[in-house]
């Protein structure tokens, strides 16, 4: 099994701007490799891919150090460069060429951050192009709103391979499936884009949520996109807000039960060894 999208953070050594605020004080604390080790193992994880949580390439060299430090745990890391430099592509090559370099599977912005336009800006997506030039993936964090900016730029780029995290955040808290549902399925029409079955439970009411009330958005994502193109993510420590690991892990199982065996394995390893190039 591989979890597609979980992150290690340290508060005390480096700020993280979306962590403010009384609601996220519960996560606010050190995770680290050995947490990560605990987890995974009563889960039954076998592999990872590390995602970046805040955008800074110091925080990418010490993941990549990390992964190759993880005796196998973590097969890929998800990095960040500044996408609006002048040399993107000369970046990436000097990370490739540090400690755990050969483990950069990914580059990911937190786009939810920024204004509507800028997945248009033709700076970022010179940025996004040299990054698929490198074989890397391109990880769209992104809201609903964004979507439609995503769309463009995912057939502008069609060389490049993109991962949607989280299946751009669906309102579930409030119930509502549109425009979320007609938008995700357009996105899905781009054979370029896969999406992460992750981070549902932080999207959905953390106190009462249920399987039923998840159920209908996670068969959304999987009839658009096809299990070969849905891979499973944790998005621990995150998750911890509404759901344990292991309870993340349970759901995750029972959301995609009607699926074959073989499309099961897609969604718990093939499709994230597909979308990162991971060596495991």
């Amino acid at each position: 099994m591989i979890d597609a999208h979980h992150h290690l953070w340290d508060p005390r050594r480096r700020e993280y701007p979306w962590m403010a605020g009384e609601v996220l004080a519960p996560i606010r604390r050190p995770y680290d490799l050995d947490d990560l080790r605990r987890e995974t193992a009563a889960a039954g994880v076998d592999h990872t891919v590390l995602v970046q949580a805040v955008g800074s390439v110091a925080e990418t060299e010490e993941f990549l150090a990390t992964a190759a430090a993880s005796d196998g745990l973590v097969a890929g890391v998800v990095g960040w460069v500044d996408l609006t430099g002048p040399a993107v592509a000369d970046e990436l090559l000097r990370l490739r060429s540090g400690p755990g370099g050969e483990l950069l599977a990914g580059i990911r912005h937190q786009v939810q951050d920024e204004d509507l336009a800028w997945l248009d800006r033709p700076d970022v997506r010179q940025g996004i192009r040299a990054v698929g030039q490198a074989g890397l993936a391109y990880d769209l964090l992104v809201l609903v709103p964004q979507l439609a900016s995503a769309r463009e730029l995912v057939r502008e780029l069609s060389g490049v391979r993109f991962v949607l995290d989280h299946a751009a955040k669906p309102p579930i808290a409030s119930g509502a499936f549109e425009p979320w549902a007609s938008e995700i399925k357009a996105l899905a029409e781009a054979p370029n884009v896969m999406c992460k079955l992750s981070g549902l439970v932080t999207e959905a009411d953390w106190r009462t949520w249920d399987a039923p009330t998840l159920a209908p958005y996670a068969d959304h994502i999987l009839s658009c996109f096809g299990a070969e193109r849905v891979m499973f993510g944790s998005d621990w420590p995150v998750c911890e807000l509404a759901a344990s690991y292991g309870r993340v892990v349970e759901l995750a199982a029972g959301l995609t039960a009607g699926l074959s065996a073989s499309e099961r394995d897609l969604v718990f390893a093939g499709t994230a060894r597909a979308a990162y190039a991971l060596h495991v």
